[in-house]
């Protein structure tokens, strides 16, 4: 088997900005999926460890939500 390639040092020097971008794409992507889902499915929402259960239209809200803070924050990097 392989192992990742990952070296700690690598992980703790990453720019801010790739990150912000890293969590951009995810939400993008999280939205993009939710959205796809029928109606009447349920998804499930980690609120820390726990797994909750909530409707489509919540979950897309909340990952939204985490979106536009994710953009704020990216806004604020660029600027300074």
């Amino acid at each position: 088997m392989a192992a990742a390639s990952s070296s700690p040092q690598s992980l703790s020097t990453e720019d801010p900005k790739h990150d912000l971008l890293k969590q951009i794409k995810r939400h993008e992507v999280a939205i993009m999926e939710l959205n796809s889902l029928s109606s009447s499915r349920t998804v499930y929402q980690k609120n820390g460890n726990i797994l909750f259960r909530t409707s489509i239209q919540k979950a897309t809200a909340s990952e939204q939500r985490q979106l536009d803070l994710a953009k704020s924050k990216l806004q604020k990097l660029n600027s300074a």
